[in-house]
């Protein structure tokens, strides 16, 4: 198993009031929240640096965005 290690992170009231919303949605601790939304950002990162374009699709609509990263 992988050492642990303990940080602090300041959030603004909105931030802790999203994590928190997230943490009760999925009922999972915010660390889980924070924990699953670095992995989430690990994978855009490395798609993107491939060239690969992150898109939402309305199944609906079929109606298409693109998100950019910075």
């Amino acid at each position: 198993m992988t050492a642990k290690r303990t940080m602090t992170l300041n959030l603004t009231d909105a931030e802790m009031r999203a994590l928190d919303d997230l943490s009760v949605r999925k009922d999972i601790t915010k660390t889980a929240v924070l924990r699953q939304a670095l992995r989430l950002y690990q994978t855009i990162e490395a798609r993107v640096e491939k060239g690969d374009k992150l898109l939402f699709e309305n199944d609906a609509t079929k109606e298409k965005a693109e998100l950019m990263f910075l």
